[in-house]
C-alpha cells in the first residue's frame, strides 16, 4: 500500500486488504471498554429488561427464509460489478465449508439483521426517536435492535459472550466458541428522517473481548438498512469482502441472502465523507485537511452515519472516510 496526500492507494490484486480495512472499521467503533468490563447499575437495569423481554418473546417470531430452490435467472439479475461464478450463492452456501461454530454465529447475525431490517422499515417515528414492537412491548428502535441481536446470538449456541454499544459489558450468552461485539444501530439519530442506517459487528474466537484487537478477528460485518438491505462481510480465511443482498420481492428467493458483490480495493478518489466537522474549529490538522479537500474540489458525500459512509467507499471503490476528534468535540 502507498500513502499519498489525497488518500491511500491499494494496488491490485490485494487479497486481504478489504479484510483488514473492515476489521479496523469495526475495531474503531466496537472495542468498548476493552481494558475492563464493569457493569454499572444502569447497564444491569437495561440487561434485566432485555432478558425479560427476550424470555417473553413469542416463539416463531424470526423471519425465516423459505426453503425454495434458487432461480438462476433471478440470481443473475442481481449481479453487480465483478461477477465470479459464485455470485448468487446464498450465505449458507458461502460458509458451508467453514468452522461450524463460526457458521452458527454468522448466520445468527444475518438472521438478526433480517429482523432488524423489517423493524426499521415499519417503525413509527416521532421528531426525535422511532419505535416498534418487541414481543408485547413498544421499544426505541435502537434498543429493539440490541435485543434482537442478543436473542439471536444466545439462540445459536456458539456465542460465549457478547457486548453492545448499548450495554458495554461482557454478557454471557451460554454458548461456546466465539465472542461478539456490536453496535446494534449505527446512525439511530438519523433514522427518523429515513436516512440509511446500519449494524456493525465483530467476531473473535474464544470467551472474552478483553485485550483483543482487529488482528484477532475471525470475521466482521456491516449491514445497511436503506432502499436495499445488504450485509458486507470480511472473513479471516477468505480473500476480499463480500456483499449479500436480502431478497424482498416475493420471488422464489424471497427472504434469502444472495451474494451480489465482491470488494477488492478502495482506491484514491476525490470523494470524502468527513465526520465531526465541528472539530475543525480546534483541530488545526483537520482544518488544514478540510481546506485541502475544498481547494481541490473533492465531492462531499457524508450522510451522518458511519456504516452508509463506509459502505459507499466499498461500492464506489474509492474515497475517504474520517471522523477526527478535538478537545471541544471529542
Amino acid at each position: 500500500a502507498k500513502s499519498e496526500s489525497r488518500g491511500t492507494v491499494f494496488p491490485h490484486p490485494c487479497p486481504r486488504i478489504m479484510n483488514a480495512m473492515l476489521r479496523l472499521a469495526v475495531v474503531a467503533a466496537l472495542l468498548v471498554s476493552a481494558s475492563a468490563f464493569m457493569a454499572p447499575a444502569s447497564v444491569n437495569t437495561i440487561r434485566a429488561a432485555r432478558n425479560a423481554a427476550i424470555s417473553a418473546r413469542p416463539a416463531g417470531l424470526k423471519l425465516a427464509a423459505p426453503s425454495l430452490r434458487s432461480s438462476p435467472k433471478a440470481a443473475g439479475a442481481l449481479r453487480m460489478g465483478q461477477t465470479p461464478s459464485s455470485m448468487g450463492e446464498t450465505i449458507e452456501e458461502f460458509v458451508a465449508n467453514d468452522d461450524p461454530k463460526l457458521q452458527k454465529v454468522v448466520l445468527a447475525l444475518f438472521s438478526a439483521v433480517k429482523e432488524i431490517a423489517y423493524k426499521v422499515r415499519t417503525a413509527s417515528c416521532e421528531k426525535s426517536s422511532c419505535f416498534n414492537e418487541f414481543g408485547d412491548e413498544q421499544l426505541a428502535i435502537d434498543i429493539l435492535a440490541d435485543n434482537v441481536l442478543f436473542a439471536n446470538l444466545k439462540a445459536c449456541g456458539a456465542c460465549e459472550v457478547a457486548s453492545s454499544e448499548e450495554t458495554p459489558t461482557e454478557d454471557p450468552q451460554g454458548g461456546t466458541g466465539y465472542s461478539v461485539a456490536f453496535d446494534p444501530l449505527d446512525g439511530s439519530s438519523i433514522i427518523d428522517v429515513n436516512f440509511s442506517v446500519g449494524t456493525i459487528a465483530g467476531i473473535w474466537p474464544g470467551g472474552t473481548l478483553v485485550g483483543v484487537d482487529g488482528h484477532d478477528m475471525a470475521a466482521s460485518l456491516i449491514s445497511v438498512y436503506g432502499p436495499r438491505t445488504t450485509v458486507t462481510i470480511a472473513w479471516k480465511d477468505k480473500d476480499y469482502s463480500h456483499e449479500f443482498l436480502l431478497i424482498d420481492d416475493f420471488s422464489g428467493n424471497h427472504g434469502k441472502w444472495l451474494r451480489t458483490n465482491e470488494f477488492t480495493a478502495i482506491n484514491e478518489g476525490k470523494m470524502v465523507a468527513p465526520g465531526n466537522l465541528r472539530s475543525t474549529q480546534d483541530n488545526p490538522g483537520y482544518m488544514k485537511l478540510w481546506n485541502y479537500w475544498m481547494e481541490n474540489k473533492y465531492q462531499l458525500r457524508y450522510t451522518g452515519g458511519m456504516v452508509p459512509d463506509v459502505n459507499q467507499l466499498l461500492i464506489k471503490g474509492k474515497g475517504i472516510f474520517v471522523n477526527p476528534p478535538s478537545p471541544a468535540a471529542p
